[in-house]
Order: structure tokens, then C-alpha cells, then sequence
């Protein structure tokens, strides 16, 4: 469980980590869950929380981008058609988890 002074760190580290991925163009989820990883935060939580975290920070840095007029609605339009029906079939795809462990090393502490 958190305890409060856990709780109040890390609502001081959390608005540092938006920043500095925001900074590079990035919503910063990678970095959300890091976080809340090391606060021990329940999992089934840490997912939800990440995306709207995610979601929250990148909007605002479209705002400002799309403020400014760095918006090109063409452009869009030609990323968003291709990719998100290409990005929905690849969350479809099931990959073994043996694949991870055979691949990649770092993932050989995985319990599975």
C-alpha cells in the first residue's frame, strides 16, 4: 500500500516525467509506467492510468501545436488512413512469448 510520503514523491516525480518526454514529443506512458512500477502500483491499474496520463499530456501538446498552425490536415489524414487499420490487424496478432525469450535476452526473467 502507499503510504502518504510515498504517495507525495511521487506526485513531485510525475509532473518532471511529463515534462521531459513531452519535451521530445512523446506522450511519456514508457515513462508513466516506470513510475508506477517503482511505487508499486497495482497492475491492473498502471495500464488505464498510463494511456490516460498519455493521452492527457499529448493532447495538450497537440493543442499548442495545432494553436501555432503546424497543423497539415492532409498529412493527417494520409497517416491516419493507413495507419490505423494497419495498427488495429498488429494489436490482433498473438506472438508467443517464447519469441520474447529467444530474441531478446532481457526478457529471459519473465515467468512465463
Amino acid at each position: 500500500m502507499l503510504q502518504t510520503e510515498n504517495i507525495t514523491l511521487f506526485l513531485i516525480i510525475l509532473p518532471i516525467v511529463s515534462f521531459l518526454y513531452s519535451s521530445v514529443g512523446h506522450g511519456g506512458a514508457s515513462g508513466y509506467l516506470a513510475l508506477m512500477a517503482l511505487f508499486s502500483f497495482a497492475p491492473e491499474t498502471m495500464k488505464p492510468t498510463a494511456l490516460l496520463l498519455n493521452l492527457f499530456v499529448a493532447g495538450i501538446s497537440f493543442y499548442y501545436y495545432f494553436k501555432a498552425g503546424f497543423f497539415n490536415k492532409k498529412l493527417f489524414l494520409a497517416f491516419a488512413i493507413t495507419s490505423i487499420p494497419f495498427a488495429f490487424f498488429g494489436g490482433t496478432i498473438e506472438i508467443d512469448a517464447s519469441i520474447y525469450k529467444k530474441y531478446w535476452p532481457f526478457y529471459s526473467f519473465l515467468p512465463y
